[in-house]
């Protein structure tokens, strides 16, 4: 907790647009801040308003170390 993680764009391109479009576009954003650990491979991040649209609970998979 308190480490900061990128996270994966892949399974949102289609929900809301992030940078440039097509091979340029980013494959992970951030860095966000690690709130909590809510099970043995899930991670809270502290997400900005523009993500309102997002659950804040990620699995390790979509998380890359900063």
């Amino acid at each position: 907790m308190g480490e900061q993680a990128f996270l994966k764009v892949l399974p949102w391109k289609k929900i809301f647009c992030v940078g440039k479009k097509g091979k340029l576009s980013p494959r992970f954003i951030g860095p966000f801040e690690i709130i909590e650990k809510v099970g043995p491979v899930a991670y809270r991040l502290a997400l900005p308003p523009e993500f309102n649209r997002i659950h804040d609970v990620f699995h390790v998979s979509m998380l890359r170390r900063y």
